[in-house]
């Protein structure tokens, strides 16, 4: 199983579609990648050989693409500066809900989670005289 950048590519699928398993790579860049590289996209990665995985992984550092860790912890600095600086953006980040502007009123369920079914309070029956 080829390993790159510490995540192991799946086996039976097509190089250009295994490589979009890295964060931060899709199937242009991955393309890219393997036209530098002198791969053939249709090779599976099962068949990869060592010097060629080696070959995928240097091209990838020559680009200076970044993936993987650098990539999420660039990510986790943006949202954090967000929400030290207390901005809109950072406060909605905060609270869970949808940062780009999207409707709350019915939709969002993916960032505010299963619906927490609210009941409404039941009347005491009067007491018996």
């Amino acid at each position: 199983m080829p390993r790159i950048f510490g995540v192991d590519l799946p086996r039976e699928k097509r190089s250009e579609i295994a490589l979009t398993y890295l964060y931060g790579i899709g199937r242009t860049l991955s393309n890219q990648v393997l036209r530098e590289a002198g791969i053939d996209p249709s090779k599976r990665a099962k068949d990869l050989s060592d010097k060629e995985v080696a070959q995928i992984t240097s091209t990838i550092q020559k680009m200076n693409a970044k993936v993987e860790g650098d990539l999420r912890r660039e990510v986790q600095q943006n949202i954090k500066r967000l929400i030290d600086i207390k901005c809109y953006r950072g406060s909605r980040h905060i609270k869970g809900l949808p940062v780009r502007g999207q409707r709350t009123h019915t939709n969002s369920r993916t960032r505010k989670g299963p619906r927490k079914t609210v009941g409404g309070l039941l009347k005491k029956p009067p007491a018996p005289k």
